[in-house]
């Protein structure tokens, strides 16, 4: 795997994510310290999670001599910032100093970490990951309790209610809970009060991304681009959920399909007559029920289309070119 030029963050998370199935991730770990020093990543602001993810690597395949050196490399270039990723970085840091053996040194680095369990809603998972990795998971329950403590007293005074109504109503809240819940577990804890709530708004947030996605299904139906024509034509406002225009139509769908992951996804082609008849004479096809209903229609027919082709296959919207030349660089537009 080569780094090339001008690396953006979009394409950073792409090799952290593709880097541990390398030939020599190691070598990987060292092109992105490189591409810091030769200036060559897209935005220079980016230096940090580069080096973050360097150090990653090179943690994976325990070489930690050398994670820790990018990992500090990572810590110097967050130091004008007092962010989350910041903070990641240095519990990174901690986390590598507990494999190298020097776990009065990634102590004292949590320690300064802690107060940031009421601030960050991912400061909860890297925390207690790295007092994991130090044999720690009795500290981290005990961290974990303290800031959800904290954090439920401060919903009462500001006069929320004492049990949040959805994950996404609980905030930060939701994040304590759900990562003291695992540490828990890891310890074989029998379920708390703060352990019940966390399954009851888990159990809750599972629910809403069902509805969601049932609602958003419409969205990944793709439309030939004379049904697409006729589609924004006919349905202007539908430009907001399908694209503008074709080429940003196929763009967004692409883009979706690498995000959900995975080999085999399909795609139905829809039209124009065929959503009209789905809506009836008193349905709306702007409305997301609608189309999500059109869609699952769709899927139970037959002309699915498979996602992905091969590189040098013909491309699944029909443009007739060769997928790596037509709809694959769309994912990263």
């Amino acid at each position: 795997m080569a780094i090339k030029d001008d690396v953006t963050r979009a394409e950073l998370g792409e090799i952290r994510q593709s880097a541990l199935g390398a030939a020599d991730p190691l070598g990987v770990a060292t092109q992105l310290a490189d591409a810091v020093d030769a200036g060559r990543l897209a935005d220079p602001d980016d230096a940090g999670y580069a080096l973050t993810v360097a150090a990653e690597i090179a943690e994976s395949r325990s070489k930690h001599d050398a994670a820790l050196r990018h990992a500090e490399r990572a810590v110097e270039a967050y130091k004008d910032r007092e962010d989350s990723e910041a903070a990641g970085a240095r519990a990174l840091r901690a986390r590598i100093l507990f494999r190298s053996g020097r776990g009065d040194e990634a102590l004292a680095e949590l320690e300064l970490l802690r107060p940031l369990l009421t601030e960050f809603p991912d400061a909860a998972a890297y925390v207690s990951a790295a007092l994991a990795v130090g044999g720690h998971n009795r500290l981290a329950e005990q961290w974990l309790t303290e800031a959800v403590q904290t954090t439920l007293a401060e919903r009462t005074s500001s006069e929320q209610s004492a049990e949040p109504g959805s994950a996404e109503d609980a905030g930060l809240l939701f994040f304590l809970l759900q990562q003291r819940h695992r540490v828990r577990h890891a310890l074989g804890r029998s379920h708390d009060a703060h352990d019940n709530l966390a399954d009851r708004l888990e159990t809750k947030l599972a629910q809403t991304a069902a509805r969601a996605a049932a609602e958003s299904a419409g969205d990944l139906v793709f439309w030939p681009q004379d049904e697409f024509d006729a589609l924004i034509t006919q349905w202007p406002a539908l430009a907001e959920t399908y694209g503008k225009t074709w080429d940003e139509h196929r763009a967004g769908l692409e883009r979706e399909l690498v995000r959900r992951g995975g080999v085999d996804q399909g795609l139905h082609r829809g039209s124009v007559a065929g959503l009209t008849r789905s809506a009836g004479s008193d349905g709306d096809p702007a409305e997301a029920k609608i189309r999500a209903a059109y869609a699952r229609q769709l899927a139970s027919g037959p002309g699915r289309i498979v996602w992905p082709p091969e590189r040098n296959g013909s491309c699944w919207c029909g443009s007739g070119n060769k997928y790596k030349k037509c709809c694959l660089p769309r994912s990263r537009s």
